[in-house]
């Protein structure tokens, strides 16, 4: 059980560098309404272009801090402990804008790991 979750914290935080550091300006499925980047996707949230970035930045460090507590025990409940409030906030934005379930998924799921 060990390995599935150090497998599971690397696949979050992999996944989270994906989207914030190399994915941002790309357009996906899974963005909000329309928006091809994710700077776009929190204007179409109706959410400051600031709150983009602030989230960006905690999204980056906690998935830090995720793979540090491979090694370093005591920060795993803080990292996921914040990671689920802002991918809870990301599935509500989601639903804020009635955008269809399925681009709602990879927040949800990573929420569920």
């Amino acid at each position: 059980m060990y390995y599935v979750i150090i497998i599971l914290k690397l696949v979050v935080a992999l996944s989270l560098f994906n989207v914030w550091l190399i994915q941002k300006d790309k357009p996906t499925k899974w963005r909000g309404g329309n928006a091809q980047s994710i700077v776009e996707e929190f204007q179409v949230y109706g959410l400051p272009v600031w709150m983009c970035y602030l989230v960006g930045f905690l999204k980056v460090i906690l998935a830090l801090l995720l793979i540090a507590s491979i090694w370093i025990a005591g920060i795993e409940d803080y990292a996921a402990l914040g990671l689920m409030v802002l991918l809870a906030g990301s599935i509500l934005m989601h639903v804020k804008i009635s955008d269809p379930l399925f681009k709602s998924f990879p927040a949800f799921l990573f929420l569920v790991l």
